[in-house]
């Protein structure tokens, strides 16, 4: 089956103008683009402008324009507050459509992407909330009641969005609506892979009523438009979420002017499980930890260690659990998980899978392509792979699970904390006190006892280590856009 274009917003400019620049839609200067391609049949579904060093620049200069001019804060807090709701309501209105757009360049399934786009409205309906409550504090000075003093809150300014491909629409939504809601302006870059569904997010927020210039979008390639996003000198925040590597380049790239940062980056998340843990609620929870949205995801549970009283039943249950997947196209309701990305990720979890029978893991289930259209991994486990193999120790993303036993749990902790990466673990076990004492040792920035991937916007979200720098969501996602100021005024 041929996959079907995704329908573009409405465009003032020709072919591929996917740059959202000042209120109107733009090519690309050099009049370059690519093909967006569905992961399902590997098909082009549309065509993506090639932004470069000038869209950006323009982007830039666009929204500096809107943040010095006050377009956005100068309109009455719960104005503001409307507005961030309507392009809630914009989206819930075209949440079937968005849904199925997500499928067609992501792959995911038809429920999750459901799921995504409603997430992805709910970020407005909870920072929206905030705005008309950011406030800072006034006190007591040392130096004597002939002084007032008080802090203020401000937004940074042109704040920098860049998002990754395994949840575009919802990952977009996460970074605008904090943003906005701190009162910045912002430059948006969708990944290149998944660029098309995150275009009728500027047209929404317009709709809605967010100004001129307040919210610009480039598309491109991440090595040219996102390179020259980070280093533009008139950005002053950036905000990345996607891998490890490219998190290093761009604190490098941003030492310019000292932008400010948030990282979401790598993981490898690991799962311990006791022997009294309850199989018949954990085994489906690591199932979906590790092959919800084929395995792309950052919080994706990686690592299982299990006690070896349990180990060989544990791994009975997730093998079989996993071999009766139903892998295919994302629109078919059927589905439970579709393909990876791209050809480069299917070739890249292909090699893992085989590097990691190499260094000795035995192959559980799974392991191979799923037919010869699309991009399409079976769900692998991968049981006692040594703890130096690759698959252990670094993230595949991609559907596949390296398991382990353990026999004392100090040393699984152990084990669970030796990786560069803090992101996130989970520990399954109807032991109140064991439960706490794996959540206090796990170094990760999210922790989950007998679930997995259980968040909620008040929940600051982000990781230790090499998973990234910052939080996002709840009040701290906030205040990563905000600067504070302090006053002190002499009285008498």
């Amino acid at each position: 089956m041929e996959a079907d274009a995704i329908e573009a917003p409405t465009v003032t400019n020709g072919p591929a103008a996917t740059h959202f620049i000042d209120g109107e839609w733009r090519s690309s200067r050099s009049g370059a683009s690519f093909a967006s391609l569905d992961p399902a049949s590997g098909t082009a579904i549309g065509d993506v402008g090639a932004g470069d060093a000038h869209d950006v620049d323009a982007a830039v200069r666009a929204a500096r324009a809107a943040f010095d001019e006050r377009r956005w804060l100068a309109m009455p807090a719960p104005q503001r507050a409307r507005i961030m709701f309507a392009i809630a309501d914009g989206i819930e209105a075209a949440l079937d459509q968005l849904a199925v757009n997500e499928v067609r360049e992501n792959g995911m399934p038809l429920r999750l992407a459901r799921a995504t786009i409603s997430n992805g409205a709910q970020a407005f309906r909870y920072f929206g909330g905030w705005i008309g409550k950011i406030h800072g504090q006034t006190g007591e000075m040392a130096a004597g009641d002939a002084f007032h003093a008080y802090t203020l809150k401000e937004p940074m300014g042109v704040a920098a969005l860049i998002v990754p491909w395994n949840g575009p629409f919802m990952m977009a939504c996460h970074k605008v609506a904090p943003a906005l809601a701190a009162g910045c302006t912002v430059v948006l870059k969708p990944a290149e892979d998944t660029s098309l569904n995150t275009l009728h997010l500027a047209r929404i927020a317009t709709e809605a009523g967010v100004p001129a210039g307040v919210l610009n979008l480039v598309t491109g390639l991440g090595s040219v438009a996102g390179a020259a996003l980070v280093e533009h000198p008139d950005v002053d925040k950036v905000s990345f979420t996607g891998s490890t590597p490219v998190g290093r380049q761009i604190v490098q790239a941003s030492a310019g002017n000292f932008k400010r940062l948030s990282l979401e980056l790598g993981g490898k998340s690991p799962v311990i499980v006791l022997d009294d843990a309850d199989l018949d609620m954990a085994v489906p929870a690591i199932v979906a930890g590790i092959m919800t949205n084929s395995g792309q995801a950052c919080v994706a549970g990686s690592r299982l260690y299990a006690q070896r009283g349990i180990y060989d039943r544990l791994i009975q249950a997730v093998s079989d659990a996993a071999s009766r997947m139903v892998v295919g196209n994302g629109l078919d309701e059927a589905t439970q998980m579709g393909p990876v990305i791209s050809q480069k990720q299917l070739d890249r979890v292909l090699s893992y899978i085989d590097t990691g029978v190499a260094e000795g893991a035995e192959l559980a289930t799974g392991g191979k392509r799923c037919g010869d259209t699309g991009f399409f991994v079976e769900p692998t486990i991968l049981s006692r792979a040594p703890a130096d193999a690759r698959v252990v120790r670094e993230e595949i993303f991609g559907p596949v699970l390296s398991a382990m036993p353990f026999d004392d749990l100090d040393w699984a902790i152990r084990q669970a904390n030796d990786t560069r990466y803090g992101l996130a673990g989970a520990v399954y076990t109807t032991s109140l006190d064991k439960a706490h004492r794996v959540a206090r040792s796990v170094r990760a920035g999210n922790v989950w006892i007998n679930c997995h991937s259980v968040q909620d916007f008040w929940l600051p979200f982000g990781g230790y280590k090499e998973s990234g720098w910052g939080r996002e969501r709840g009040a701290q996602g906030l205040d990563a856009f905000m600067e504070t100021k302090s006053v002190v005024a002499r009285l008498y």
